[in-house]
């Protein structure tokens, strides 16, 4: 054919991509789809403008960028406008009445004071402070709402924002209004203050945010009211004091290790997986360390030999927070598994049913199963021996007067403990140990019990007093102390409460502890399984059992452990009591055969009894002598050094300077959840998965005045979005600052309620 092919679009239209076009005259505009005029809009006509970009967005015709382009806006009003319309319909594209909203704050007296305050050299944002204005005020009376172009590094940097609503023709905007965004705002460069550190000249990097729109991780700032309530930042501050001279400084070290710990990225080496512009704009500076220097920071942290001391430290602060918690302290230990190629001790480990190389931890709850603190505990020690050496500690913990349940599982079952630790004028809930007899089922009532929480629990409970004995310890020795807490006669008298399982199965529980029932005893017992679930939530995604530290040291060579020999030795007498047991049995059966033997037709009644079996008894009467003084003289323990020269030890001081660093991530996750649980329906299950995609939302991040404002994106659901922005109304309400500014952080979800 020689007919020309007529075009999609007319000539002076604008591309939209492979498919649309955009046409606009004195008297509107028509949007082309594939030749067709899909969509037109008068020249006045601003709402039918925005909602024909809206919907080539929407129906993906063209790209975010493509129609940004072409409608000669940025993408960042033009998500705002989606936003709107998705909220609200078309009504969300009208736009409002151009101008100021109330009264202008920008006086003469005031711009003539601004100018005055900027002669003398102070910054916009001082300017601000001082004035009680936005950033934006003060670039408007000192004539800055144009663009300025990039500075020389040597020159001062200013941060670019377009004073404009979602207008085209970029009027002036008051205080009220929401200053423009940069979307994607690269961080600023502090290469001054790099070299000033690189010389020593600098202590630690000043807080400066860079205000953007689309920012990624934003969503970690959510952690910081809650943050501050661990009290990390404040603990770590006054047990370390300030670091080495550098860019990086405590704040940025701890910060960074909670960020990754609450984007399940915990171990240092993971920084790899992040980029550090990033979370260099959640953390105030142009980039996040990287992995060698974060491993030197918590290496000069832990240099200090002041892990226990935090702990300790950190357990306090909870105390004082959270009264109301530390009634009872549940502890256990733990067994970090270690498969290296150090020579460690081996202990055993619980739920992998073997014995291996690791090392232990006694862990120390409060009453919801939130961690207070961790202690390394020695080598092969039991959680009853770790319990008397913890008792001063706790005591301290928790203050001189204050009476707190300790409670502990069966590895803690020790009679001469209880009575230390009622002594202590504290008290003690635990399972029984040993032989008892069980309760006959005519004994037991069903009771209920009302949680803190609200829910109901119901027990079958039976209950009878008991005394355990208390062994009497040689004057002079530890555990003399212990005998204040029992009673004339040297023993411990406790309830016992047996609770019945639906099969049967009946489970003894201790404790002294007369002014609770036992449907509450029983309660608080169950509680335990929440520490063991922390263990297993940490091991899952806050790498608790990781190796942080290639660092090791000598075990003490003089410390007394089990000799193997002497296992062998009672092997042996083992062995000769069987073959002794073997003799008498081939000794009975020759008699038996030599007596029927006597007794045949024949014989005359006697026979002789085989001898070899009177010389395989009079052996093992020998063996056995011989293996039972063998055994009596060889010693049951030995000094390490004799046995296992070669005994290593992981350094244990980065290990506890990133449990609490992980400890704090996972107790602010915890708080975040408590307060998401009357806005989330199903908070139970999904409240920390939330919390998880909330930490990594985008969003954008301006400073008016002292505030920060945090707007989050929405979510991946409208329930998620609307729980978040009740979380975030909470958190506005805590008036939380930024560690280490003045600015005072307000949280809000694009397009969702935010209280005035």
């Amino acid at each position: 054919m020689s007919q020309p092919v007529l075009p999609l679009l007319p000539a002076q239209a604008r591309s939209i991509g492979p498919a649309a076009g955009l046409l606009e005259g004195p008297d509107g505009g028509v949007v082309f789809v594939f030749g067709l005029a899909t969509f037109d809009y008068a020249a006045t006509d601003a709402a039918g403008r925005r909602l024909a970009a809206v919907q080539l967005v929407r129906s993906k015709i063209a790209s975010a960028t493509e129609v940004a382009s072409a409608f000669s806006v940025n993408q960042a009003t033009l998500w705002r406008w989606v936003g709107s319309f998705t909220t609200q319909g078309v009504l969300g594209l009208v736009r409002d009445v151009p101008g100021p909203k109330g009264p202008s704050k920008l006086t003469e007296a005031l711009t003539a004071q601004i100018i005055a305050l900027q002669a003398d050299g102070l910054t916009l944002l001082t300017i601000a402070a001082r004035t009680g204005v936005s950033t934006a005020t003060v670039r408007v009376a000192l004539g800055r709402v144009t663009t300025r172009t990039p500075q020389p590094v040597e020159q001062p940097i200013e941060v670019e924002i377009v004073i404009d609503d979602d207008t085209e023709t970029g009027t002036e905007s008051t205080d009220d209004e929401q200053a423009e965004l940069v979307v994607l705002a690269p961080p600023l460069a502090r290469t001054a203050e790099r070299v000033a550190a690189r010389f020593g000249d600098l202590v630690e990097a000043p807080v400066v945010f860079t205000e953007g729109a689309q920012l990624p991780l934003v969503g970690l700032l959510l952690a910081l009211p809650a943050l501050e309530m661990t009290g990390l930042l404040g603990v770590a501050g006054q047990v370390f004091g300030p670091m080495r001279k550098g860019f990086y400084g405590l704040r940025v070290t701890l910060l960074m290790g909670v960020f990754m710990a609450l984007l399940r990225e915990p171990r240092a080496e993971a920084a790899t997986r992040l980029r550090p512009a990033d979370l260099g704009r959640v953390l105030g500076l142009d980039r996040a360390p990287e992995v060698k220097t974060l491993r030197r920071e918590l290496t000069e942290l832990g240099g200090h030999g002041k892990g226990a001391q935090l702990q300790a430290a950190l357990g306090a602060h909870h105390v004082q927070s959270r009264p109301e918690a530390v009634g009872f302290l549940y502890l256990d230990g733990h067994v970090r598994v270690y498969s290296g190629t150090r020579a460690l001790p081996k202990t055993h480990i619980a739920r992998m049913r073997i014995a291996g190389p690791a090392t232990e931890e006694t862990w120390v709850g409060d009453s919801d199963g939130d961690p207070v603190m961790v202690i390394t505990a020695a080598p092969s020690q039991s959680l009853a021996s770790e319990l008397r050496r913890l008792l001063p500690q706790l005591r301290t913990l928790i203050g001189p007067e204050r009476r707190c349940t300790l409670v502990f599982d069966r590895g803690g079952y020790s009679p001469q403990v209880f009575a230390e630790i009622i002594a202590a004028d504290m008290d003690l809930l635990t399972y029984y140990k040993g032989a008892w007899a069980r309760a006959a089922a005519s004994t037991f009532t069903t009771l209920e019990h009302t949680a803190p929480d609200g829910s109901s629990h119901h027990y079958e409970l039976a209950e009878r007093p008991i005394t355990l004995p208390v062994p009497r310890q040689p004057a002079g020795t530890a555990g003399t102390a212990g005998t204040a807490g029992t009673d004339a006669a040297g023993t411990v008298r406790l309830r016992l409460i047996i609770r019945r399982s639906p099969d049967g199965h009946q489970t003894p529980i201790l404790t002294n502890r007369t002014d609770l029932t036992a449907a509450e005893i029983a309660y608080r017992m169950g509680n335990r399984w929440r520490q063991e679930n922390y263990f297993k939530h940490g091991r899952e995604h806050f790498a608790l059992d990781a190796l942080d530290s290639y660092a090791d040291h000598p075990d003490d060579m003089t410390r007394l452990v089990p000799n193997p020999a002497k296992h062998q030795a009672i092997d042996r007498v083992k062995d000769a009591r069987k073959d002794l047991t073997d003799a008498h049995t081939s000794l009975a059966e020759a008699l038996d055969t030599a007596v029927a033997k006597a007794g045949r037709r024949g014989n005359g009644g006697t026979a002789l009894v085989d001898p070899a079996a009177g010389v395989a008894l009079t052996t093992a009467q020998a063996d056995l002598a011989e293996a039972t003084n063998a055994s009596r003289k060889t010693p049951s323990h030995l000094p390490l050094g004799q046995v296992r020269p070669g005994s290593r030890l992981l350094e244990t001081e980065r290990k506890l300077l990133t449990h609490a660093i992980r400890m704090s991530a996972y107790n602010t996750e915890t708080a975040l959840a408590r307060l998401l649980r009357p806005h989330y329906a199903r908070n139970d299950d999904e409240g920390r998965a939330l919390l998880r995609e909330a930490f990594t939302l985008s969003g954008d991040l301006q400073i008016t005045g002292n505030t920060l404002h945090v707007r989050l994106d929405p979510a991946s659901a409208p329930r998620r979005s609307n729980a978040l922005a009740a979380l975030c109304n909470e958190l506005t309400a805590t008036a939380t600052h930024y560690p280490g500014t003045e600015l005072t952080l307000r949280y809000s979800v694009k397009g969702y309620p935010t209280p005035a």
